[in-house]
């Protein structure tokens, strides 16, 4: 691979950073406001290749990240998923979900089922509070 995103760019605003991952926001997805990406700061292809203390260490960041998700956003169902299709560099999405979003049930890749929804203005003010939150996040 002679090119690969997450290391040529942020992906996103940084919520937070450290040695090994960092926790971006995905401002871009305006129909999933508290959508976040939790991006390994090397580049490594398959989480199996990362030894047992990073791959804790990452586990327990998607872990807290999902918390603070749920938290501040009470989404029906979050989604954490990590594909690497398209760009095969260990990160992982988490994205806060309701019933009645632009795709609900399906991924947010998948079909529209929803073709009206627009996030409640409560959902897209929380971005605020999650920032705030970020700011407490340890590595």
């Amino acid at each position: 691979m002679d090119t690969c995103f997450f290391c040529d760019n942020l992906g996103g605003t940084v919520l937070f950073n450290c040695d090994l991952y960092r926790i971006i926001l995905i401002d871009s997805e305006t129909d999933y406001p508290g959508f976040i990406r939790v991006v390994l700061n090397k580049h490594v292809k398959e989480i199996s290749d990362l030894n047992d203390t990073d791959a804790l260490r990452l586990f327990r960041a998607i872990f807290e990240s999902e918390k603070i998700i749920r938290n501040i956003y009470n989404p029906d169902k979050v989604n954490v998923a990590s594909l690497g299709n398209v760009t095969p560099h260990i990160h992982w999405h988490v994205i806060p979900r309701f019933i009645n979003d632009k795709h609900y049930p399906n991924p947010i890749w998948g079909e529209i089922t929803h073709s009206e929804y627009i996030p409640p203005q409560k959902i897209v003010a929380a971005k605020d509070e999650l920032i705030q939150q970020f700011k407490k996040f340890t590595c």
